[in-house]
């Protein structure tokens, strides 16, 4: 009886315990946050230097994932040092003022094979605004040295005056010299955090 009673106890907290899930950590040497954004007729490319994030996923519940993700804004890099000074100034992102651009979840919905939608909010030169990225993982593996690897990325649109970036010249012909869409593209590779042995 008192076997029974020990087997039914152990299979209950079997069933109780949650499976861990994994923390993946982006590695920047194989990632990439960039943009573009029109210019007079024209698009013009840039990307950030500077951003770190982890992923949680439990493989079991992917419904349960979490992402966080931040950009130093000051890390801003469009081939040209005097635009990209500008960019940092207080006519575009103000980064002495607001030096980080943030996403943080807070709900995820399956939209397809390998496909989520992440809900979170967005803080960008100091607005904050609920955004869902269309996220798609591109798979999981080892590399030649053992390391744990997983792949993410995710492409959206945002509208730059939502977030108080409003600079603008208006030209000759009746249109403006940028535009007010802004295509952001995030392609990101993390290495799967390897837990710490208890002392």
């Amino acid at each position: 009886m008192i076997r029974k009673l020990s087997l039914a106890a152990a299979a209950t907290l079997l069933v109780a315990s949650p499976v861990l899930a994994d923390t993946w950590v982006i590695d920047k040497n194989h990632s990439e946050a960039g943009f573009q954004v029109r210019h007079m007729m024209s698009k013009v490319r840039g990307h950030f230097n500077d951003y770190a994030g982890t992923i949680v996923v439990d493989p079991a519940k992917p419904e349960a994932a979490s992402v966080e993700f931040t950009i130093k804004a000051a890390s801003i890099d469009t081939a040209n040092e005097g635009r990209d000074k500008d960019l940092r100034s207080a006519n575009f992102f103000e980064t002495e003022k607001y030096p980080d651009i943030s996403f943080k979840s807070t709900k995820v919905k399956a939209a397809g094979k390998d496909r989520y939608d992440v809900t979170g909010l967005l803080t960008m030169h100091g607005v904050s605004k609920e955004v869902t990225l269309p996220v798609q993982i591109l798979g999981y593996g080892k590399d030649p040295w053992g390391n744990e690897k997983a792949g993410f990325s995710t492409d959206v649109t945002l509208n730059r005056k939502d977030y108080g970036i409003v600079w603008n010249k208006a030209l000759d012909n009746g249109s403006v010299l940028l535009g007010d869409d802004v295509w952001v593209s995030i392609n990101l590779e993390a290495s799967k955090k390897k837990e710490t042995a208890a002392n």
